[in-house]
């Protein structure tokens, strides 16, 4: 008798990547890979928020946001009803310099008096490589939305949370943040490693 074999939290995870960007008619095929991952999920504090500006010549701006929340729903019938919101309070940035945080939350960037957060809703996931996608979504921040697109790469899953590593440029210029260019690069660079838990 052959043994059965079961599939890996790994083997699962890809799955759930993988139904994400299919179509409703193929997504009943990987019905029970759904049935686990199905659910809500809140982006945990265990999360890093991470930028970086180039300067011409070396060096720039790096730091991270130490405030943001966020949430995200895996339908279980219907993939494509699935959403992801994601906040990000600006107030927060650190730098480990006090007089570049306070230029970043002044007027001549992202004006934290009249503009509190920095929010991006998904529009679209795709499928990019087995354990890859890109994530497309309005992105608004000082009062503009734009649409913004994101690689994602899957670190992990299990029954009750789930990881991504979350790469995209933004152009700040168009955000009414292009203070200091060509100097510094018009290309905010983020690389974040965001931590979902099951609610």
């Amino acid at each position: 008798m052959t043994p059965r074999l079961q599939p890996s939290p790994r083997a699962l995870a890809l799955a759930l990547l993988a139904a994400m960007s299919v179509s409703p008619s193929l997504a009943v095929g990987a019905a029970p890979d759904l049935a686990d991952a199905a659910g809500n999920y809140g982006i945990t504090s265990a999360s890093r928020i991470h930028f970086t500006v180039a300067q011409a010549g070396g060096g720039g701006i790096v730091g991270d946001f130490g405030k943001f929340s966020g949430n995200f729903r895996i339908d279980r019938n219907d993939i494509d009803h699935s959403t992801v919101e994601f906040t990000l309070y600006p107030e927060s940035v650190k730098t480990g310099e006090k007089r570049i945080e306070d230029f970043l939350k002044s007027s001549a960037v992202f004006d934290t008096a009249n503009f509190s957060t920095v929010t991006f809703r998904s529009t679209n996931v795709k499928q990019t490589g087995p354990d890859t996608a890109a994530v497309e979504g309005t992105l608004t921040a000082r009062g503009t939305s734009r649409k913004e697109r994101f690689s994602v790469t899957l670190l992990d899953w299990n029954r009750g949370s789930i990881a991504f590593n979350i790469r995209g440029n933004i152009h700040r210029s168009p955000y009414g943040m292009d203070v200091g260019t060509p100097i510094y690069s018009n290309v905010v660079e983020f690389d974040m490693n965001i931590k979902g838990q099951r609610h």
